[in-house]
Protein backbone atom coordinates (compact mmCIF):
# COMPACT_ATOMS: atom_id res chain seq x y z
CA UNK A 1 0.00 0.00 0.00
CA UNK A 2 2.63 1.96 0.86
CA UNK A 3 4.18 1.55 -2.33
CA UNK A 4 1.35 2.48 -4.54
CA UNK A 5 1.40 5.80 -1.98
CA UNK A 6 4.95 6.67 -2.94
CA UNK A 7 4.22 6.16 -6.79
CA UNK A 8 0.85 8.11 -7.08
CA UNK A 9 2.66 11.12 -5.57
CA UNK A 10 5.92 10.61 -7.89
CA UNK A 11 3.33 10.74 -10.60
CA UNK A 12 1.49 13.37 -9.53
CA UNK A 13 4.68 15.89 -9.07
CA UNK A 14 5.77 14.44 -12.32
CA UNK A 15 2.46 15.53 -14.10
CA UNK A 16 2.28 19.16 -12.58
CA UNK A 17 4.32 21.16 -15.27
CA UNK A 18 2.17 19.81 -17.77
CA UNK A 19 -0.69 21.85 -16.04
CA UNK A 20 1.30 24.90 -16.44
CA UNK A 21 1.95 25.00 -20.63
CA UNK A 22 1.02 28.37 -21.21
CA UNK A 23 0.83 30.10 -24.69
CA UNK A 24 1.55 33.82 -24.89
CA UNK A 25 1.23 35.73 -27.98
CA UNK A 26 -0.11 38.83 -29.66
CA UNK A 27 -2.97 39.63 -31.59
CA UNK A 28 -4.09 41.47 -34.42
CA UNK A 29 -4.55 44.27 -32.33
CA UNK A 30 -1.47 44.18 -30.38
CA UNK A 31 -2.97 42.81 -26.98
CA UNK A 32 -1.18 40.02 -25.28
CA UNK A 33 -3.37 36.66 -25.23
CA UNK A 34 -2.54 34.30 -22.94
CA UNK A 35 -4.08 30.54 -23.06
CA UNK A 36 -3.78 26.95 -22.53
CA UNK A 37 -4.74 26.47 -26.41
CA UNK A 38 -2.34 26.90 -29.46
CA UNK A 39 -3.32 29.84 -31.55
CA UNK A 40 -4.90 30.07 -34.03
CA UNK A 41 -2.76 29.42 -37.43
CA UNK A 42 -3.63 33.05 -38.37
CA UNK A 43 -1.11 34.27 -36.11
CA UNK A 44 2.24 34.40 -37.08
CA UNK A 45 5.85 32.74 -35.12
CA UNK A 46 6.99 35.87 -34.76
CA UNK A 47 3.99 36.91 -32.69
CA UNK A 48 4.09 34.35 -30.36
CA UNK A 49 6.25 34.95 -27.79
CA UNK A 50 5.90 31.90 -25.10
CA UNK A 51 5.33 28.38 -25.63
CA UNK A 52 4.43 25.55 -22.79
CA UNK A 53 8.10 23.76 -21.62
CA UNK A 54 10.14 26.59 -23.02
CA UNK A 55 10.20 25.30 -27.00
CA UNK A 56 11.88 27.36 -29.12
CA UNK A 57 9.75 28.45 -32.31
CA UNK A 58 9.83 26.82 -35.49
CA UNK A 59 12.56 27.92 -37.84
CA UNK A 60 11.52 28.92 -41.01
CA UNK A 61 13.89 29.59 -44.04
CA UNK A 62 13.96 32.91 -44.82
CA UNK A 63 14.06 34.67 -48.69
CA UNK A 64 17.40 36.71 -49.28
CA UNK A 65 15.21 39.14 -50.96
CA UNK A 66 12.53 39.33 -48.31
CA UNK A 67 15.11 39.83 -45.82
CA UNK A 68 16.25 42.81 -46.94
CA UNK A 69 12.20 44.08 -46.63
CA UNK A 70 11.03 42.85 -43.26
CA UNK A 71 12.20 45.24 -41.06
CA UNK A 72 9.86 47.82 -43.36
CA UNK A 73 7.08 45.44 -43.80
CA UNK A 74 7.71 44.56 -40.22
CA UNK A 75 7.31 48.16 -39.35
CA UNK A 76 4.39 48.43 -41.06
CA UNK A 77 2.46 45.40 -39.96
CA UNK A 78 2.90 46.23 -36.63
CA UNK A 79 0.07 47.74 -34.36
CA UNK A 80 0.57 52.08 -33.48
CA UNK A 81 0.83 51.60 -29.68
CA UNK A 82 -1.01 54.55 -28.40
CA UNK A 83 -1.12 53.58 -24.75
CA UNK A 84 -5.22 53.94 -24.94
CA UNK A 85 -7.87 51.50 -25.17
CA UNK A 86 -10.56 53.27 -27.62
CA UNK A 87 -13.32 50.83 -26.42
CA UNK A 88 -12.22 51.55 -22.95
CA UNK A 89 -11.89 55.32 -23.49
CA UNK A 90 -15.50 55.33 -24.79
CA UNK A 91 -16.93 53.13 -22.06
CA UNK A 92 -16.09 55.60 -19.73
CA UNK A 93 -16.67 58.46 -21.68
CA UNK A 94 -20.06 56.65 -21.43
CA UNK A 95 -20.48 55.77 -18.10
CA UNK A 96 -19.66 59.52 -16.91
CA UNK A 97 -21.99 61.07 -19.53
CA UNK A 98 -24.57 59.05 -17.67
CA UNK A 99 -23.83 59.77 -14.16
CA UNK A 100 -23.87 63.89 -15.15
CA UNK A 101 -27.33 62.97 -16.39
CA UNK A 102 -27.89 61.23 -13.17
CA UNK A 103 -26.75 63.78 -11.17
CA UNK A 104 -28.06 66.71 -12.88
CA UNK A 105 -31.96 64.51 -12.75
CA UNK A 106 -31.28 64.58 -8.70
CA UNK A 107 -30.56 68.17 -9.24
CA UNK A 108 -33.93 68.91 -10.83
CA UNK A 109 -35.96 66.75 -8.76
CA UNK A 110 -34.42 68.49 -5.43
CA UNK A 111 -35.15 72.06 -7.20
CA UNK A 112 -38.79 71.35 -7.61
CA UNK A 113 -39.01 69.58 -4.11
CA UNK A 114 -37.69 72.77 -2.94
CA UNK A 115 -39.91 74.56 -5.46
CA UNK A 116 -42.66 73.02 -4.02
CA UNK A 117 -41.95 73.74 -0.49
CA UNK A 118 -41.72 77.14 -0.91
CA UNK A 119 -45.04 77.63 -2.26
CA UNK A 120 -46.51 75.59 0.60
CA UNK A 121 -44.45 77.85 3.17
CA UNK A 122 -46.14 81.03 1.63
CA UNK A 123 -49.05 79.97 1.76
CA UNK A 124 -48.94 78.60 5.23
CA UNK A 125 -47.49 81.94 6.40
CA UNK A 126 -50.38 83.84 4.74
CA UNK A 127 -53.04 82.13 6.19
CA UNK A 128 -51.39 82.46 9.34
CA UNK A 129 -50.64 86.14 9.02
CA UNK A 130 -54.59 86.80 7.75
CA UNK A 131 -55.59 86.74 11.51
CA UNK A 132 -58.50 83.76 11.09
CA UNK A 133 -58.86 81.46 13.63
CA UNK A 134 -56.49 78.35 13.17
CA UNK A 135 -57.31 74.89 14.91
CA UNK A 136 -54.10 72.68 15.70
CA UNK A 137 -54.89 68.69 16.77
CA UNK A 138 -53.27 67.67 19.50
CA UNK A 139 -51.73 64.44 20.52
CA UNK A 140 -54.99 63.08 22.29
CA UNK A 141 -56.96 63.88 19.05
CA UNK A 142 -59.10 66.82 20.01
CA UNK A 143 -59.14 70.25 18.15
CA UNK A 144 -57.98 73.01 19.70
CA UNK A 145 -57.46 76.89 18.98
CA UNK A 146 -53.64 78.24 18.30
CA UNK A 147 -52.91 80.31 20.85
CA UNK A 148 -50.07 83.68 20.44
CA UNK A 149 -47.11 81.52 21.19
CA UNK A 150 -47.96 78.90 18.79
CA UNK A 151 -49.06 81.29 16.11
CA UNK A 152 -45.66 83.03 16.79
CA UNK A 153 -43.48 79.88 17.07
CA UNK A 154 -45.30 78.18 13.42
CA UNK A 155 -45.05 82.16 12.13
CA UNK A 156 -40.86 81.31 12.64
CA UNK A 157 -40.90 78.01 11.61
CA UNK A 158 -42.90 78.52 8.15
CA UNK A 159 -40.18 81.74 7.94
CA UNK A 160 -37.22 79.81 8.03
CA UNK A 161 -38.52 77.04 5.54
CA UNK A 162 -39.40 80.45 3.03
CA UNK A 163 -35.62 81.18 3.74
CA UNK A 164 -34.07 78.13 3.01
CA UNK A 165 -36.17 77.35 -0.10
CA UNK A 166 -37.15 80.38 -1.58
CA UNK A 167 -34.24 81.78 -1.79
CA UNK A 168 -33.28 80.92 -5.53
CA UNK A 169 -36.83 80.64 -6.66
Amino acid sequence: MNMFRAALLVLACASTPLAFAQWQWVDKDGRKVFSDQPPPASVPADKVLKRPGNRPAPAEPEPVAAAASAPKAAAASMPKVTGKDKELEEKKKAVAAAEAEKKKQQEEEHAKARAENCTRARQAKATLDSGVRLTVTNAKGEREIMDDASRNAEARRLQSIIDKDCKAA
